[in-house]
């Protein structure tokens, strides 16, 4: 990023901006480590490379001690060995293997000598001795029930444990060489350690030019020398632990799709990782980092780390969660083979897909999942790391957002013109100029005199506002909260225990620990309405630069050897530090109003690690203006979605650079379909709010904004859905249709969850047509012509004309909807429904409906409403699917009588039978009053389906009902 300053005093700080940030094209590499300029990496590598040298030679050094393993109450404990030769000390490393109810299993590996603080710092260091292990007291929300019911067997070759539902997993732990093998159903699903690269680097003090150790002497193949000090970027990281990876490799037996641990500009279905044709030569690395103006199709890390793969085949899917808060590095390699030696066609093959992770420190552990469906293997790890937050309304309208906007008058002046222009939007945001000389939670009283005028008149029209909040805090004078975050000590420090000082947007800053309980307590202070002035009650928040983002460090973040509350070095938990901050923020947001009027925070975060989806949104951070970008952006949310972070999206039109207004509509008409919609832009680029393109580009971006807030009902149920089970809101075809194989590596269209609707956005310039595959034995309905498709297991071409959205409906659903247009979400709360209903070739169809308040808790104590629209027989009927104790509470019937005024306005059956052709009327029946309602037959032509239409039926959203298109005079039978 760069931009202008005008306080002289700053101009020494651009120059060192400078430095790092310049305008281009590309990604800068040379600011960034590949895995040849990462030591740890490197040595994996090599020690998997030596390992396949020497083939059926190789012995892996680690011995599970028969005689320590112990299998009781869901647990299987032991210690592994490490054998460094002979009349050599071994590694000891405790082993603990828990099974849960759920059917997941966990596999912790620790280091006794580490864990027991008999090692030696180097350089006077202060950190902890230990291998890191906190992880989980970030990434793990969930309950972890052990299942007592596992039964297992030990003897001196092997233990074998039959766990889960139905005991319908087992596991088999060969104790030498070390290996332990995953089944369902007995087939084998997961291997760990198979090729035998599992890899524990353990503590050896440093040779200073004495004899040799603890086994060094006989390690000739290893480079040491990146064990004791490593330099880049001109920062030497001194290590004083010494080496410390851990590394891992696990096989996914039968597979040749793996998906997951986002963030990277990749493929949907992950590529190999050692060359060839088509592959990368580089590991996928997960190290948080930012990277600006990013380059497609690659495996370098960006800002977020979620350590979450999943491997499908046709019915199966298993998964593993690598729970790791350090930088970690995934090899990919896939392999065919025949099943049958004797078989020398290409028919009867098995693929496997070998994959290697590898961390720099912590512990080793793994969680395993073994499915058998996509939605079981995410819901199993979401059981763990917590569902996606329930969102406030609001958070799923548009946000218009440009660094920047420069004072409250051009804030007001952009929302008047959206008005204008009969545009809707929510949110209006704004990026660091808002300070004063970034200076977090003050204002420029220049530019922003009356912060608390312009967000009334945002509040007047159900608005909001955003602003940025990052982890740097300036460091300069007569500013009271860094003067606090000195006093208090509540700063991160470096190697040598004194607050770090680095650089970011305000030049000198220093960066609040929220790994601290102190820390948390006293950013959560500074957020209250007293202590915030000009923050008010309509206003939300933004945390950026958390990976952290440190412009004079190395890879432009935080040193390794800095140090974190505890001792623990930033090395151990940096994927981790930014879901911190958000944690904080979001606890901050909490408690700014008392109890009894507290709402749903907003946060949006560019760093994210596993559980951060408990918090709030993510985006892809700093992308840029191109096709390309606008192309990939749908794979990289699809990847977050089932990876557990459905609530994601991309900058529409492109962070940096200027769009044409073909490509910036085209973005617009793809992000109306991303769960997180934001428009946003780099400072340098030309404003571009939709109301400034011209026509017929603007009236086509407000009917895709339209469209958005029209379905505002479909995708509040979606996210509610979310909240429960953490569904992806976005599936890819995998998900949806497990057993088409076809379908297991699209990546550029979707499905928005519980719908049916099947979007595939125009990505490509001047494009007129797209090509949307649609499975086998699947009728589809155009959303907007109501033409039928049938699904071949092929592609069919569509009409895209610039002013279309490919959108199909697959048969067999119930949408709700609102289509009345409004300025904003807030607007809308009392407006009617509509029902659109598709057929399927039986005559069914089914879809949920979920509404609260849209923006308080007050649904956990009932104040809902849950829907379900069946359609069998001729008749829809709405059922009540409330459930839990909080169903029948006061708060419930209060809302209840509250929806009571929100009806059903209209209902449209697509796919209507002929035989309803002559029909003029359907019997409605609610809550015992019987009546009729018109009912208007259209008669389809060509490939366009016969549809009816509703009108008013007299029915409430809220209450139960049916309509009876067959006409029938026996109201009896009706519910």
């Amino acid at each position: 990023m760069v931009f202008s300053y005008k306080r002289a005093h700053l101009l020494p700080f651009l120059s060192l901006l400078l430095c790092f940030f310049q305008p281009s094209v590309a990604v800068k590499h040379e600011n960034f480590k590949t895995c040849e300029q990462s030591g740890f990496c490197k040595r994996n590598r090599a020690f998997a490379d030596n390992a396949k040298t020497l083939g059926n030679m190789w012995n892996s050094p680690y011995t599970l001690a028969s005689k320590s393993v112990k299998v009781e109450n869901g647990y299987v404990t032991g210690t592994l060995i490490k054998y460094l030769g002979e009349n050599v000390t071994t590694v000891q490393l405790p082993v603990l293997i828990t099974f849960l109810e759920s059917g997941a299993a966990r596999v912790t590996i620790d280091e006794l000598k580490r864990r027991q603080g008999e090692i030696e710092l180097r350089h006077g260091s202060q950190a902890r001795k230990e291998r890191y292990h906190e992880a989980s007291f970030w990434a793990i929300s969930g309950e972890e029930k052990p299942d007592k019911l596992a039964k297992g067997e030990t003897s001196l070759q092997e233990t074998v444990v039959n766990y889960g539902p139905l005991n319908r997993y087992r596991v088999v732990i060969s104790h030498y060489p070390f290996a332990i093998n995953f089944f369902r159903d007995d087939e084998l699903q997961i291997e760990f350690n198979g090729k035998g690269l599992m890899n524990i680097e353990h503590w050896r003090p440093k040779d200073e030019g004495e004899a040799k150790s603890d086994g060094e002497k006989d390690k000739k193949h290893e480079d040491e020398s990146t064990w004791w000090d490593e330099t880049f970027g001109g920062n030497t990281d001194l290590k004083p632990k010494g080496p410390e990876s851990v590394a891992m490799d696990i096989t996914f037996h039968g597979y040749d799709h793996v998906y997951g641990i986002p963030g990277h500009a990749s493929s949907l279905s992950l590529k190999e990782t050692r060359g060839g044709a088509g592959n990368y030569d580089q590991p996928y690395r997960l190290y948080n980092l930012d990277v600006f103006e990013y380059e497609m199709d690659s495996p370098m890390t960006l800002y977020g780390a979620i350590p979450f793969m999943q491997a499908h085949r046709k019915d199966s899917t298993v998964g593993v969660f690598w729970l790791n808060a350090a930088e970690t590095w995934v090899d990919i390699v896939k392999r065919k083979y025949s099943s049958n030696p004797l078989n020398l066609g290409t028919s009867g093959s098995t693929s496997d897909v070998d994959t290697h992770w590898f961390s720099e420190s912590g512990l080793l552990d793994v969680y395993v999942f073994l499915g058998p469906t996509p939605k079981d293997v995410i819901e199993d790890y979401s059981a763990l790391t917590g569902n996606t937050q329930l969102p406030q309304l609001f958070a799923l309208g548009y946000h218009q957002s440009r660094w920047n906007y420069m004072s409250d008058e051009d804030v007001k002046d952009v929302d008047k013109k959206m008005d204008k222009a009969d545009i809707p939007y929510d949110v209006i945001w704004l990026d660091i100029e808002y300070t004063d000389d970034r200076k977090y939670f003050t204002w420029n009283s220049h530019t922003f005199p009356d912060p608390l005028g312009m967000q009334k008149q945002l509040d007047d029209h159900e608005r909001k506002l955003v602003v940025i909040i990052d982890p740097h805090i300036k460091n300069c004078r007569n500013y009271p909260v860094v003067d606090e975050l000195k006093s208090k000590d509540l700063g991160v420090k470096n190697k040598e225990g004194k607050l770090y000082e680095g650089w970011c947007w305000p030049g000198s800053s220093h960066w609040v620990d929220c790994f601290n309980p102190a820390a948390r307590e006293w950013w959560r202070s500074l957020f209250t309405y007293k202590s915030f002035k000009g923050i008010a009650s309509n206003a939300f928040l933004w945390n950026d630069m958390n990976e952290p983002s440190v412009f004079n460090g190395p890879e432009t973040t935080m040193p390794k050897d800095n140090l974190h509350f505890g001792n623990w070095e930033h090395r151990d938990v940096h994927n981790i530090n930014g879901m911190t901050f958000v944690n904080a923020t979001f606890d901050a947001a909490l408690n700014r109003d008392p109890p009894n009027l507290r709402r749903r925070p907003f946060v949006l975060t560019r760093a994210y690690y596993s559980g951060s989806q408990r918090l709030g949104a993510m985006w892809t951070g700093d992308n840029q203006a191109s096709w390309t970008h606008l192309a990939a952006s749908i794979p990289m949310i699809l990847t977050h979605n089932i990876a557990g972070f459905p609530f994601s999206g991309a900058d529409v039109g492109g962070f940096f650079g200027n769009p044409s207004n073909e490509l910036l509509l085209r973005w617009y008409q793809a992000g109306c379909f991303y769960p997180f919609f934001r428009g946003h832009a780099h400072i340098d680029t030309q404003r571009r709010e939709p109301y400034l393109v011209g026509e017929p580009y603007q009236g086509i971006i407000t009917q895709a904004l339209r469209l958005r807030y029209s379905l505002l009902p479909a995708w509040y149920t979606s996210f509610h859905r979310a909240s429960v089970s953490n569904t992806p809101i976005l599936q890819p075809n995998f998900y949806v249709h497990p057993s088409d194989e076809a379908g297991f590596a699209l990546e550029d269209q979707f499905y928005v969850s519980g719908t049916g609707l099947l979007v595939k956005p125009v990505v490509t310039e001047s494009a007129t047509t797209v090509s949307i595959y649609l499975p086998p034995d699947e009728l589809y309905y155009d959303y907007f012509t109501y033409n039928t498709h049938a699904g071949k297991g092929a592609t069919v071409m569509l009409n895209a004309p610039l002013e279309s959205i490919p959108i199909l409906i697959r048969a067999g659903h119930v949408i709700p909807r609102k289509d009345r247009p409004r300025r904003s979400s807030g607007l809308m709360r009392w407006d009617p429904y509509t029902l659109l209903i598709t057929l399927s070739a039986n005559g069914t169809a089914e879809g949920d409906l979920y509404v609260d308040d849209g923006e308080s808790y007050d649904y956990l104590s009932g104040a809902f409403v849950h829907r379900r629209f069946i359609f069998s027989g001729g008749r829809l009927e709405s059922v009540d699917i409330a459930s839990g104790p909080s169903s029948k509470g006061k708060k419930r019937k209060e809302f209840l009588k509250m929806m009571d005024v929100v009806r059903i306005e209209k209902i449209i059956v697509v796919g209507a039978p002929k035989a309803w052709a002559g029909r003029e009327m359907v019997t409605v029946l609610d809550e015992g009053n019987v009546g009729t309602a018109r009912l208007e037959f259209t008669k389809g032509s060509g490939k366009k389906a016969n549809f009816v239409v509703v009108r008013d039926p007299g029915v409430g959203v809220a209450r139960g009902w049916t309509v009876d298109f067959e006409g029938r005079k026996e109201h009896s039978e009706l519910r």
